[in-house]
């Protein structure tokens, strides 16, 4: 198992980046040191792959467009395929460790639109209404999913037949997984198109941070009026495109901060963030502290 302390996207994207995840066997397990993560916490993104989880210490928020769930230790759960999400560590001080399955449904159901595949995982995959499923402790349906997650980590890697006995490991859980989400898929509902709209936008922004952005060249990104470009940003992010725009710059700043050597003037203009006193401003707004202290605090720092 992989332990991770950051996030690595697609260039140019918030698709994450997937470095051992292989067309032959698409499945990775990595344990996530969220303490570690500059901020501590993962921006908005998403993946085509499905993440299923499981909170080893500590509490972590999970983020979506339509709420947000917090996940203690012991409990876990699964993200939808191509769903944005961001998680936010609960506790500056206490370690937020986290395992997880990453496989891209294939590896289950075979060839695209067999018998499985239509039975059992596009009803999933395509639905709108699901973007976490939960589980929690103390229910002996969900009792059993939590203890079957932990148990596929134990699978050798190296033992025989590895590949066939995680694939059936990950089918049992998904089985289950179907069953606690039955609810939810009875309600049915439409694929929602403004989903791919607001990644477009997000993808504009995350090329152009560096440069003056205007909400007509954002909204003109994903083929929409001014107005709708508010309305998607406002339905999925739940800010403004403005106010993204900052974020997203700030992102960037810490992550230049914590591992480049440019002075705080240089890393703010290419951060599109402007002189550095405006810079020094809006992040001590952030982050809570100056630049510097920032750059220090995290190249200094062992948590």
């Amino acid at each position: 198992m992989k332990t991770v302390q950051h996030i690595e996207f697609h260039t140019g994207s918030k698709e994450e980046l997937l470095p051992d995840f292989a067309d032959d066997f698409p499945y990775i397990a990595t344990r996530a040191e969220l303490n570690k993560y500059i901020g501590r916490f993962v921006p908005w993104h998403w993946h085509r792959a499905v993440e299923l989880f499981y909170m080893e210490s500590g509490s972590l928020e999970y983020h979506t467009p339509h709420g947000k769930i917090e996940f203690p230790a012991g409990s876990g759960g699964m993200v939808n395929a191509n769903v944005l999400h961001m998680t936010k560590v609960m506790s500056r001080t206490q370690k937020t460790n986290q395992v997880l399955h990453i496989f891209d449904t294939s590896l289950l159901a075979g060839e695209q639109g067999n018998k499985i595949d239509r039975q059992y995982i596009a009803p999933v995959v395509t639905s709108s209404r699901i973007e976490i499923i939960p589980v929690f402790p103390g229910n002996a349906l969900q009792d059993h999913i939590l203890e079957l997650i932990l148990k596929a980590f134990q699978l050798s890697i190296d033992g025989f037949g590895y590949e066939m006995k995680m694939r059936n490991a990950l089918s049992e859980i998904w089985l289950l997984l179907f069953e606690l989400a039955q609810p939810m898929l009875d309600q049915g509902g439409e694929t929602n198109r403004n989903n791919d709209k607001i990644k477009l936008m997000m993808v504009y922004i995350h090329e152009h941070y560096s440069e003056k952005i205007s909400i007509r060249e954002l909204a003109a990104a994903a083929y929409l009026s001014e107005r709708e470009c508010f309305r998607v940003f406002h339905d999925y992010l739940h800010m403004t495109p403005v106010e993204y725009i900052k974020s997203y710059r700030l992102q960037k700043a810490c992550q230049m901060l914590s591992k480049r050597e440019e002075p705080i003037t240089e890393i703010s203009h290419a951060c599109g963030l402007g002189s550095s006193s405006y810079f020094g401003k809006v992040f001590r707004e952030y982050a809570g502290c100056t630049p510097l202290e920032y750059r220090r605090k995290w190249r200094d720092s062992d948590i």
